[in-house]
């Protein structure tokens, strides 16, 4: 018998009662956007004043808790069945998008996301809004704004960035073998938001080309001077 959609939304709604943002939010996206997610490895509490630390054993770690430990991220999957019992054991633990076409052991097909510091990111999607350039889904963090995109080869990336005259080192790419953590993650750059958040639906959201980001940004970053070295 074939399966009603209402029903299955009900069931999955019921099964979902008393969860968390982090479960609900890792289900959608793994199971109805189809984006390879694993669970990052997270805050510990510490006894220095800002009250908490990343989890793994790096002392100087720059992205606190947002990135993969254990799982790694070659675990990063669209399986139902395995990200809920990730979010169950670990109902608070950041989600950590794989990002590129094909990531992740058990696929899924992930955008990948053009990063810049968050003042700059700021001042390009007001550019990207003044030229009438359509994005899809922003995500921000308190340094940086991500900027997601679709899926592209490390030939595609290569072109476009030697067409450029200078491309600033705080500029920063996240394709295929790389991460981001994904909204409503808690991090030790605070909590994980959409700056631009997806339109409501089941379906994986629109994202752009690459080709259609790569000038607006690096223009920003070389008219507003942020050209600091990446971290």
């Amino acid at each position: 018998m074939r399966e009603i959609p209402g029903r299955r939304r009900r069931l999955l709604s019921r099964r979902n009662h008393g969860k968390s943002d982090q479960f609900s939010a890792a289900l959608t996206f793994a199971t109805a956007w189809q984006w390879p997610v694993l669970p990052g490895v997270g805050l510990e509490k510490s006894g220095r004043q800002d009250g908490a630390v990343c989890a793994c054993p790096d002392p100087e770690c720059t992205v606190p808790g947002a990135h993969p430990f254990d799982p790694g991220l070659l675990a990063a999957t669209v399986d139902e069945r395995m990200v809920r019992w990730w979010w169950t054991n670990r109902p608070t633990a950041p989600i950590v998008l794989a990002t590129g076409a094909g990531a992740g052991s058990s696929g899924g097909r992930a955008p990948c996301a053009v990063s810049l510091p968050l003042d700059a990111g700021t001042r390009a999607l007001a550019a990207f809004d003044r030229a009438g350039i359509r994005l899809g889904p922003v995500v921000a963090n308190a340094e940086r704004v991500f900027i997601l995109v679709a899926p592209y080869s490390m030939e595609q990336l290569g072109e476009l960035l030697y067409a450029q005259d200078w491309v600033p080192g705080s500029l920063r790419f996240h394709g295929e073998g790389g991460y981001l953590a994904l909204p409503p993650s808690d991090t030790g750059l605070g909590q994980v938001r959409w700056e631009r958040a997806p339109l409501p639906g089941s379906a994986a959201p629109w994202v752009p080309d690459v080709e259609a980001v790569v000038d607006v940004v690096v223009d920003t970053l070389t008219r507003t001077g942020v050209s600091a070295p990446e971290l």
